[in-house]
């Protein structure tokens, strides 16, 4: 025998004859055999909706994303349903003029994201709007709820986010998604929408939203950071599990149709440990950070952004996430086609 026959029978003798290689050579036997499929249809596109007209603002630390006034907005659900997305997120930019202590913008039927949905869901009738229940863009403090001498207060913040949703409901909304991690908020909210009949407004629940660093992008795109201390005392602790757990049955406990996790991509457990564990559809929410972070380093050169975009979306998929609220969606749609 030669040396290299000694060292196939060698290799084939060790029972190492399984190739899993077989299976990856090329793309047509990798399309049969894969296990994840991301598509359009998962991704959902947050809005960041200023007022007035003709607006379209660049975001310093968001490169390619913009903060839109109605009509563009408009224009982009229009643009984003062509491309088959079927979902949109809208959030509010307000100026300081329209902020209070109580965030009492947050009601008004006539305001802003109640403007923004019945103008979308007018142009777009089939494109799902959800619309996010928190006081941080409304509260001239800057925190998803009431606050009193440095406190932010549960119970209290209740009713107003409760009349935050209706007034969202009542404009169209398609799904309201409390973010302010209040507790006993989904049932409150549940209750308030079937009492003013809006029994099919459902609610989608950021059940496990951590306090996280990778928020800061959002906050200057909507303008909304705390104006005095944090988040820890109402967002959930990075370092917790079980807790995410716990929250999301009290949620499933209380109504809530779809449960989100917040931030996506450093949290896969947790999506992972939600999807394992309940039967109603995930959500998560790949965050400003997670989107600049990326687009940040393919403008350096040091990574690819659509392999990395795409591949940070799959890794969420993978995880159990059927809805991935992301900032590359637009683009997405577009790679995803391609």
């Amino acid at each position: 025998m030669n040396s290299h026959f000694d060292r196939q029978h060698a290799f084939e003798m060790s029972g190492v004859h399984i190739r899993p290689r077989r299976l990856r050579r090329s793309e047509a036997i990798r399309g049969f055999v894969r296990e994840t499929h991301l598509d359009v249809s998962n991704l959902v596109l947050p809005q960041f909706i200023l007022p007035g007209k003709h607006e379209r603002q660049p975001i310093t630390s968001m490169p390619d994303f913009y903060r839109l006034s109605v009509d563009h907005a408009v224009t982009q659900a229009k643009e984003a349903y062509g491309l088959g997305l079927r979902g949109v997120a809208l959030f509010p930019v307000l100026p300081q003029n329209k902020k209070d202590a109580t965030g009492s913008e947050s009601k008004n039927p006539q305001g802003l994201i109640p403007t923004a949905v019945k103008a979308i869901k007018d142009a777009v009738p089939e494109m799902l709007v959800i619309t996010d229940v928190a006081l941080d863009p409304y509260s001239s403090e800057g925190h998803d709820g009431l606050v009193r001498e440095g406190e932010i207060l549960n119970d209290e913040s209740l009713e107003i986010l409760a009349e935050m949703a209706i007034a969202q409901a009542a404009s169209g909304a398609d799904l309201v998604a409390p973010s302010d991690m209040m507790d006993g908020r989904i049932g409150y909210i549940r209750s308030a929408l079937d009492q003013t009949g809006h029994r099919q407004t459902g609610v989608l629940s950021y059940a496990a939203k951590y306090a996280s660093g990778f928020y800061g992008p959002f906050r200057e795109a909507l303008d909304s950071a705390p104006k005095f201390g944090d988040k820890k005392t109402y967002q959930m602790d990075p370092a917790n599990l079980s807790e995410a757990l716990r929250e999301a049955e009290l949620d499933v406990q209380q109504g809530a149709d779809i449960l989100m996790v917040k931030p996506g991509l450093p949290y896969l457990d947790v999506i992972a440990s939600l999807y394992q564990h309940f039967s109603l559809p995930i959500a998560a929410y790949q965050v400003s950070g997670e989107y600049s972070m990326i687009m940040a380093a393919a403008r350096n050169g040091w990574l690819d952004e659509k392999t990395t975009a795409v591949e940070s979306l799959l890794a969420l998929r993978r995880a159990g996430s059927q809805m991935i609220f992301t900032y590359f969606a637009l683009k997405a749609a577009n790679w995803l086609q391609k």
